[in-house]
């Protein structure tokens, strides 16, 4: 989501006159697009910001513009205080701050010149940022921002604020400009993506919203992340199933295969039922490759309810699984009333056991592709390689001589990793 966000900001920047820059210190905007979903992530954008206050010394009429989950919706005095050498403070998914605030420096005249486009970027006919376009042919569109089931440990209800769905009409644009520039892939993006729809009127559901731009000529892939086990239909199922350029992969995460664990992290259904669901998927989805979440040390988490968790990815045999260590994150209900007791060397061991659990899942998987033909998606060079994926989202390294950028080849897989694979063009 943050990619898409920053994506977005680029463009509108670009639509008032702005080129990108790859050096900070020749930039007259930067903006630092923050993630807090865990602590780490919160120092490491602390610390980069602290550290472009250096280029504003230098040169005062830098403008600096702190974007995202660390602003947040909520009151932003705070922040001001610490970082009085911030001038504009954005919301996530929201660059207007920023606009207004150039509005103010140069005049209203520079938003009358670019009425139209701005009319239209706020309505989904988006263009890909000009350092983008010819070498990015997968793209993100945002269909549900924010979220309101909050599950114990997620700050994302407090920081991007309630569930809003994206109007279908306004989704099918983007989707469409976007091919026009020549994008073949799109992963639609939703905290929980499949309740999309349901705070619109009419209640569109994403199964229809896939149909829809099944029908766009120039996509090839589609994608959608990330699911819940709860609205995870049978109609939803069944769609990705029917149509072709839909891909069969899904994230959908468990988080913890203990139902203890589950009902404090109020996921909303069980070992059980999460189980029952994968094996509905393998079923109805040909191929069908899975990844999930997983947080280990949940506060209260003990080793018997881990090993249950452990149990799961070992019977499940997931395609990836995205780890990681509980941290404790202000204001969200684990905070306020779950004390973080699971000692950090504890939630280490844990973390690793299941990390070396699945790279031996992962390897094993793998290996089923050795001299199978995939198709393959070229998004970039990469080291004298070419770098792509496959439907499955399986990365792939192929070495050609042959301009390859944005194409879909078939590739015959000749060695496979835990994490990636090798192939020849066929």
């Amino acid at each position: 989501m943050n990619v898409s966000d920053s994506q977005r900001t680029a463009s509108a920047l670009e639509m008032l006159g702005y080129t990108s820059t790859d050096r900070a210190e020749e930039a007259d905007i930067i903006v630092l697009n923050t993630c807090v979903v865990r602590q780490s992530a919160e120092n490491r954008a602390v610390g980069r910001l602290y550290s472009l206050r250096k280029l504003k010394d230098k040169n005062p009429d830098l403008v600096i513009n702190l974007m995202g989950c660390l602003v947040g919706y909520k009151d932003n005095q705070p922040l001001k205080d610490q970082f009085p050498f911030v001038d504009v403070f954005s919301p996530p998914s929201d660059p207007t701050p920023l606009l207004k605030h150039i509005q103010k420096q140069n005049g209203k005249e520079i938003f009358n010149q670019h009425k139209l486009k701005m009319n239209a970027y706020l309505d989904g006919e988006l263009p890909l940022p000009e350092n983008e376009v010819g070498k990015t042919f997968s793209a993100y569109i945002p269909i549900v921002y924010g979220c309101s089931f909050a599950c114990t440990y997620c700050i994302i209800p407090y920081r991007r604020g309630a569930e809003q769905s994206r109007p279908m009409e306004h989704i099918l644009s983007e989707a469409n400009a976007l091919a026009d520039q020549g994008v073949r892939e799109i992963t639609l993006l939703g905290q929980i993506v499949d309740r999309y729809g349901l705070d619109l009127p009419g209640k569109p559901t994403l199964p229809q919203l896939l149909n829809k731009l099944h029908q766009i000529k120039g996509l090839d892939r589609i994608r959608f992340l990330t699911s819940h086990p709860n609205w995870m239909t049978p109609e939803l199922i069944d769609t990705v199933a029917s149509l072709p350029k839909v891909c069969e992969y899904i994230e959908v995460p468990a988080q913890a295969g203990d139902n203890e664990v589950l009902k404090r992290m109020k996921r909303g259904y069980t070992s059980e039922e999460y189980r029952e669901l994968i094996y509905l998927l393998r079923e109805k989805i040909e191929g069908v490759s899975i990844a999930t979440d997983i947080i280990v040390g949940f506060p209260g988490e003990t080793e018997e309810q881990f090993m249950n968790t452990y149990k799961l990815m070992e019977d499940l045999q997931m395609d990836v699984a995205h780890l990681a260590r509980y941290s404790t994150r202000p204001g969200t209900v684990a905070a306020r009333g779950l004390p973080d007791d699971v000692p950090e060397q504890e939630k280490m061991k844990r973390f690793r056991m299941l990390e070396e659990l699945q790279a031996g899942i992962s390897s094993r998987i793998h290996q089923s592709y050795r001299d199978r033909v995939v198709e393959v998606l070229i998004n970039e060079r990469h080291k004298k390689q070419w770098k792509g994926r496959t439907r499955t989202n399986k990365l792939v390294f192929i070495n050609s001589d042959q301009n390859l950028l944005g194409k879909i080849i078939s590739a015959r897989i000749n060695w496979t990793g835990a994490w990636s694979m090798r192939g020849e063009i066929v």
